[in-house]
């Protein structure tokens, strides 16, 4: 028995994410500064919410990894549209309650799984729409524009040097 949790402890423990350069570190907390930074500036010019705190996870991935199939833009729009929607469907008929939310979340998950659209950090947008109880408009704004706003952000930041090919290349299916 102790051998076993040794060992579990043992893999759970070690880091599996390759090294970086600095450089690309450096670049990455610099690219999620900024989307986030135009995110709250467009959100008060155009005087609409384009922030909410998934986009922080969002940002980890489209600037740290942005070749992850999880970063691609099909998957952070698709990804947040979809959770998002599921959130607000679910939330207009079923209480705020801790079965509500799991069953949300569960429904969000395996939906974007089916549709190819895996985000994780969309997998909050139900607990933040049962949490905050905003109207239709927040699949707009800020799901929707945001998302799409992150995505151009991060387009364009990894065409700055170190240049990182984003989004990857389609496949032929």
């Amino acid at each position: 028995m102790s051998q076993g949790v040794f060992s579990f402890l043992q893999n759970a423990l070690k880091r599996k994410q390759p090294a970086q350069p600095y450089t690309s570190a450096i670049k990455a907390g610099t690219g999620g500064a900024f989307a986030i930074a135009i995110l709250v500036l467009l959100g008060h010019a155009t005087d609409n919410v384009l922030l909410m705190a998934p986009f922080g996870a969002t940002c980890v991935l489209i600037f740290s990894l942005p070749a992850s199939p999880l970063s691609q833009p099909a998957n952070v729009i698709g990804g947040h549209i979809v959770s998002t929607t599921i959130g607000l469907a679910l939330h207009s008929f079923l209480p705020l309650d801790w079965w509500s939310m799991g069953l949300a979340v569960g429904i969000a998950i395996t939906a974007m799984s089916i549709l190819r659209v895996t985000h994780p950090p969309a997998g909050a947008d139900p607990l933040v729409v049962f949490l905050s109880s905003p109207g239709w408009d927040y699949l707009i704004f800020p799901v929707a524009i945001g998302s799409v706003v992150l995505v151009i952000t991060a387009w364009l930041f990894h065409k700055i040097p170190p240049k990182v090919n984003y989004p990857l290349p389609a496949n032929k299916e």
